[in-house]
């Protein structure tokens, strides 16, 4: 018996979701999302506050490491 495996279509991958669509979105970020948003406000000269949701973290991640030149 031969399995068949195959990559999955990039532009329809699930490894990036919007994050006003994920079900934990409006639970508190996580201490890595505040650990890496701190590093992001110290090059950019943004504050960041303390209260935001994981889904407002991941879109101010995004914003700033497109400030920060960091963007992937």
């Amino acid at each position: 018996m031969t399995t068949n495996i195959t990559r999955p279509d990039p532009d329809h991958s699930n490894t990036e979701k919007d994050p006003d669509t994920w079900v934990t979105g409006d639970e508190p970020m996580t201490g890595a999302q505040q650990s890496y948003l701190a590093t992001l406000a110290e090059e950019t000269g943004q504050t960041v506050p303390a209260d935001l949701t994981k889904a407002e973290a991941s879109s101010l991640i995004d914003e700033l490491q497109t400030a920060s030149d960091r963007a992937g």
